[in-house]
């Protein structure tokens, strides 16, 4: 599996726990850094960043990928909808979320998020006379 890293260093713990999760060791972790400038297109700045990427097209669409996402949102959604169109699929993600009472604060593996599988179960929730449930 390949981690693209677009949040903050992962720890060697987190790193662990990821592994746990997934069932699966982790091959590479590539590094993305990745500052905006909120005064250029977003679109235009995820296109830049994915350039920094070393993956072939062939690894986009068939490499076992996990993404952890950047932290501000709108550069995550287009991050996604980028790697959608060079993929073909939504990608699996890692949310991270605050370890409690703990000062300075420092952060865990709350779950690996797979996209395509939470999007593919949503589409039978569109379906005529089916309700969310």
């Amino acid at each position: 599996m390949i981690l693209l890293n677009f949040g903050h260093p992962l720890t060697d713990a987190q790193l662990a726990r990821i592994r746990e999760i997934a069932g699966h060791d982790i091959d590479d972790v590539i590094a993305v850094p990745t500052h905006f400038d909120h005064f250029r297109p977003f679109d235009e700045q995820v296109c830049e960043l994915l350039a920094r990427v070393p993956l072939t097209r062939d690894q986009w669409q068939t490499a076992p990928l996990l993404i952890n996402p950047p932290s501000l949102a709108p550069i995550t959604a287009v991050l996604l909808a980028e790697i959608h169109g060079r993929s073909g699929f939504f990608p699996t993600i890692l949310r991270l979320r605050p370890v409690a009472n703990i000062v300075p604060p420092q952060f865990e593996v709350a779950e690996i998020l797979n996209l395509q599988g939470i999007r593919d179960a949503a589409r039978t929730r569109r379906t005529a006379g089916s309700e969310a449930p």
